[in-house]
């Protein structure tokens, strides 16, 4: 019979941590988020024996940035993480540095896109990391003042059944926690461990058995897909021009791209199995909380915008799912969360206490959350990378969102009634008032037009440094990060 409660004195027990976290999966792409097709029975078992956060966030819908701030517990702008060429070097504590110097083993498999392995970034270990490429990451992203656009479709058009190097990299980092899951499973004390995939993120590419599983022509379409439904707001608009989107694609591609990206989740989802196995056999349940989570979303054709980026639900809120022997199970707490929430709720549950600057945090315990009846809450989620002129700003509270763009109108949406995000009632006279007071909200956390120069700036010092606009561009980036031993492949764009 599911629980909602239970003693504060047994929860605060220190135990095991196992945080798994994926890339880019989109938060309704599974079965217990009531998903019609997606097959994640694993990660599905996981919430009915858990606690399901349905109203999880990133606080920044893009990798790098994304997860400086969970590392840190820091909110994006405040770290000046702008955006993949300013990855975490370690010289902002994270939760990695406090559990490591209570004494307690921390150990990273997989990616993690900070700077480097050669700085402290506060783990006992690092197995087989994926960061940033050279050091550095995406060079060509801090060009915001007429960029050289890129281009989406043949990544769209590419996709299908087959291997990629991500697939190989996933299953060898479920091979390697089964394998240190083994190595620890009689440690006396608690231990944490940060298991990294890098799937779902694109190329999407599933293999076949996955990608024959969704049959294309009973995929329900994603909000917004087709050409005339497309939002006409100036920011969204922006970003398919930028992604050489603005002419629709065939609803054929929009399809066969859907049941790779849900295969790709399926695939996932099977990694995620073989490793809740792996603890299931070394009788660690009762000892080990579990949380999954995800650094940001996938658009997969809503507002005919395709990966992260946005603030609309597909790319900013994300799963977040919790279990443990003293959790309460079957659970759905629909208060707003956030990634920031998990530094102080990792360092709950490994019995280590927060330094006095942790005070400062925006972050609350996720065990206080739940231990607390619903409740009225604000989390915040920023932009400021590829694809976008200036800074894109977001509050959620538990029926409304607001996004505020500089330079252009705000969006408001109505979760309750409205949860695709297809009606914006921003400048709806009614809604004045409430438009008003999230304005005064947003200013209350941060100075948006500031904020947003301040990242024009360090990002035109970046470009600087690395030569100028002309060496960045002659550069190139590259669509996705190479795994471990494979060499990035660098692609010059055109204006």
């Amino acid at each position: 019979r599911p629980s909602a409660t239970w003693s504060s004195a047994v929860l605060m027990k220190p135990a095991n941590l196992l945080f798994i976290l994926s890339d880019q999966h989109n938060s309704q792409a599974l079965g217990c988020q009531g998903h019609r097709h997606v097959r994640t029975p694993h990660l599905d078992a996981l919430a009915r024996a858990g606690t399901h956060f349905t109203a999880a966030y990133t606080p920044c819908p893009i990798c790098v940035p994304a997860r400086a701030a969970l590392a840190t517990g820091q909110y994006a702008h405040r770290l000046r993480a702008w955006d993949n060429a300013f990855p975490y070097d370690g010289r902002v504590a994270s939760w990695h540095h406090r559990l490591r110097a209570a004494g307690r083993t921390v150990v990273s498999i997989g990616k993690l896109h900070f700077r480097s392995p050669d700085d402290d970034n506060g783990f006992s270990a690092e197995i087989d990391p994926l960061h940033v490429v050279d050091g550095q990451g995406d060079l060509l992203g801090c060009i915001r003042d007429a960029p050289p656009r890129r281009d989406k479709r043949p990544g769209l058009l590419q996709a299908g059944a087959g291997e990629s190097t991500y697939l190989a990299y996933d299953r060898r980092n479920t091979e390697r926690a089964r394998r240190w899951l083994r190595a620890h499973r009689a440690d006396e004390e608690p231990w944490a461990l940060f298991l990294s995939y890098v799937c779902p993120h694109p190329p999407y590419i599933a293999p076949p058995r996955d990608f024959d599983a969704y049959p294309q022509a009973l995929l329900d379409l994603p909000p917004q897909a087709r050409a005339p439904e497309w939002p006409d707001h100036p920011a969204i608009a922006h970003f398919r021009h930028f992604f050489r989107l603005a002419d629709s694609l065939p609803e054929t591609v929009l399809r066969n791209m859907m049941a790779a990206y849900y295969g790709a989740c399926t695939f996932l989802d099977d990694q995620i199995g073989q490793v809740l196995q792996a603890v299931a056999e070394l009788g660690l349940e009762t000892r080990t909380r579990i949380i999954y989570a995800s650094d940001h979303g996938e658009s997969r054709g809503a507002r005919g915008l395709f990966g992260k980026f946005t603030l609309y639900d597909e790319a900013c809120a994300v799963p977040l799912l919790m279990k443990g022997p003293d959790l309460p199970a079957g659970r759905r707490e629909d208060t707003p969360v956030s990634l920031l929430d998990c530094f102080p709720t990792i360092l709950d549950s490994l019995g280590v206490a927060p330094e006095p600057p942790d005070a400062a945090l925006p972050g609350r315990s996720l065990f206080e959350i739940l231990r607390e009846p619903p409740q009225e809450r604000t989390v915040f989620s920023e932009y400021h990378a590829v694809g976008s002129e200036n800074a894109h700003y977001m509050l959620r509270t538990r029926r409304y969102k607001y996004m505020h763009y500089v330079g252009h109108a705000p969006m408001l949406f109505d979760m309750d009634r409205d949860r695709q995000e297809c009606r914006n009632l921003a400048a709806l006279p009614a809604y004045r008032p409430l438009v008003q007071d999230f304005d005064a909200r947003l200013r209350a956390t941060l100075d948006p037009e500031a904020t947003n120069q301040l990242a024009h700036q360090d990002q035109r010092q970046r470009i600087a440094d690395n030569g100028g606009r002309a060496d960045v561009i002659a550069r190139g980036a590259f669509d996705n990060s190479p795994v471990p031993g494979e060499r990035p492949q660098f692609k010059i764009f055109d204006a």
